[in-house]
Parts: structure tokens; sequence; C-alpha cells
């Protein structure tokens, strides 16, 4: 009797697993109709071979386009008096941005008046010796001398209005002042004087560093191992601490030929457009690199796929009344593309959107 019950039992579980699994298969499989209404709601795509992207992540930090960027030097030595801008401000061509006190300057103008004093009397001797040698009184030597003087009067003359132009012009003044003024429109994105600070023309280093900021360049970091995955004109999504879900698209431009010595990095360029100036110097960025591979791969949008129990579906639609819910095999997933290794073939088409609504009906979910 015991023996009898004990074969019963087995028959039973092997009877109810057997249902268990029919069952299973059936919620699979199990016939839904597609309503007029929720045609309206659901979004069919079709399933295709592509050629596989890949994705490289990097970090970055943005910069100034060199291109547009205006370094202002000392034109002579001397003391700062006033510094008129901050960093960071925006400035227009001819506007001004300090004022020095220099010795040289003001050595300039003394030697301007000197060298005019000496034109002036070297063109009276001239004049002198000419109405002479006209009159036959003087010789021809001395008209001859008295014409070279003038012309080194003149020269010199020349000279040092030459070096005041070099170190200002219009900008200086008899005493020994000097404004500096911007060469161009833009804003600062470097002060390196203060009020009080000695100013050496030999200095190599500039007073103010002015851009228009309206073309920026990002520096990404690529690590030795990933060097071949990086080419120029490859697709750059860059993002940014302070504009979260703010994509900022452009192309790698140029690639360093070596590695940094410090960190053993590569650099890449990407320079991006800045019309809103987002984006500051010194920024940190996320730079996602896109490339196409030459594998290709059944592809469908990543909305489609459903994400269940460990195990990824999509929703085969046939018709309106045959849908039936297949397990794929993603290899990966690529700007919002996934790429399926099995479970689809090319052509078939999967409910892109509100899909779940179908899957919970199609697999007996509530």
């Amino acid at each position: 009797m015991k023996k009898q019950f004990y074969i019963t039992g087995i028959c039973s579980l092997v009877l109810f697993a057997a249902c268990k699994d029919k069952k299973q298969e059936a919620t699979v499989a199990k016939q839904v109709c597609v309503s007029d209404t929720l045609a309206k709601m659901i979004t069919i795509d079709t399933a295709k071979t592509t050629t596989m992207k890949d994705e490289l992540s990097l970090s970055g930090e943005v910069s100034n386009d060199d291109n547009h960027v205006v370094k202002v030097f000392p034109f002579s030595s001397g003391q700062v008096l006033e510094v008129k801008v901050s960093l960071g401000d925006k400035v227009t061509k001819g506007q001004t941005l300090a004022v020095m006190r220099s010795a040289d300057i003001a050595g300039n103008y003394t030697d301007l008046t000197s060298t005019q004093s000496d034109v002036a009397v070297a063109k009276r001797q001239l004049e002198q010796q000419e109405y002479l040698y006209k009159n036959g009184i003087a010789s021809e030597r001395d008209y001859t001398e008295a014409k070279e003087n003038y012309n080194k009067a003149v020269a010199a003359n020349a000279k040092v209005k030459s070096a005041i132009a070099i170190n200002g012009g219009g900008n200086t003044s008899a005493n020994g002042m000097l404004v500096i003024k911007a060469p161009e429109s833009g804003y600062i994105v470097e002060k390196n004087i203060t009020s009080g600070s000695f100013i050496r023309q030999d200095n190599n280093g500039s007073m103010f560093t002015i851009s228009n900021m309206k073309d920026v360049w990002i520096w990404a970091n690529v690590f030795e191992s990933d060097i071949s995955k990086v080419k120029v004109g490859y697709t750059a999504k860059v993002t940014t601490i302070a504009y979260p879900g703010k994509v900022f698209m452009g192309k790698v431009n140029e690639i360093s030929s070596v590695l940094d010595p410090d960190n053993k990095v590569m650099k890449i360029k990407i320079a991006l457009p800045n019309p809103d100036m987002l984006l500051k110097p010194e920024m940190f960025t996320n730079v996602v690199i896109t490339n196409s591979e030459n594998q290709q791969s059944v592809s469908v949008p990543s909305r489609a796929i459903v994400f269940d129990s460990s195990k990824n579906y999509v929703v085969v639609y046939n018709d309106r009344c045959d849908m039936k819910v297949r397990e794929v095999s993603i290899i990966k997933t690529v700007d919002d593309v996934t790429y399926i290794a099995s479970g689809l073939k090319p052509g078939e088409r999967v409910v892109s959107k509100n899909q779940l609504l179908l899957y919970d009906q199609i697999t007996g979910d509530n």
C-alpha cells in the first residue's frame, strides 16, 4: 500500500511539472489581440542588420581655443598703478584694462623733445647754408654737410617716435603714463597682474589673456590600452557635471603623437562650438567616443527590450492577433541601439513602445 502511494506521488509530481511546463509554454504563446485603442499607443520597429558601434568613456577638461585667444604683454617696464578688470570679465576692443607708469616711456618722451629741437636747429642751419650757397657765399661742401646734419636729426626723431609707437603709441603720455587697452573683444580668462606690481619688459608672462569663448577645446585622456579605439573623425559626446542631461556633440579633431610622461595617457582634442558660453575653461567633462566596427549584427531600438528575471525579451509582432514573447541574447547597447546575438532575425517586427502591456498579457503577468 505504501509502495503504491509512493508511485502515485511520483506520478503526481511528474504530471504537475509537465503541466507547469505546458502552462508556461502556453503562457508565452497565449493569443492576445491589439485593440484599436492599444494600437495607437504602441510603436512597431523592424529588426535589421547593422554595423556595430563601440563606445569609449574618457575624462576631459575644457580649454580655450588657441586660435581665438589674444595675450596682452607689457610694452615696457614699469609699475602697475591700477587694474580695471577682473578674471572672467567681458571686455570690448579698446577698453582700458590697466594703467601703469613707466620710466622708459618718460625717457622716450624726453628724447622726443630733444630730437625735435635738433631737427628744428638743423633745419634752420640747412636753410641758412642753402641761401649762402645759392648766393655764392658758402661752399657746396658746407651746404652738403648741413643737409646731412638735418637728415640725421630727422632720422633720430623718427626712431624715437617709432619707439613710442611700439611702447603704446597714443596710449602713452609725456609723464610716463601707459594705458593698457584690450586689443580684441572677449572674456578675461587669465590675469597675471595686480595694482602695485612691477613689470619687466623681458618678462615672458602675459599680463592678460582674452578669449572670445565662441569655441572651446576639450582635451580628453586616452589610456595606452585604448589608443587603437580612437581615430580622427570619430563622434564625441561631451557631458559636464554643471549641466546634467545636456550633451555637447563634436568630433575628434586631433590626436597627440606622444604620451604624457607623468600619467601615461594620450591627449585627444575635440573642438566644440560654445554659442551660449556654457562651457568654461578648466571645467571637467566626461567624453564618450563612438566608432563603427567592421562586425555586423541584428539590432533593435533599446527601448524594445524587456528585462525580466535576469533575462532579456522582445515582443515579436506578426499581426494584431499574432504576437509572441521571445528571449534574446544581447551583445551590447550603444547609442540607444541594442545588438542581438541570437533570438531575433532581420526583418522581424518588434513592439518598441508600451510593449510591457502586451508582455504582461501574453505571459499572464499581472
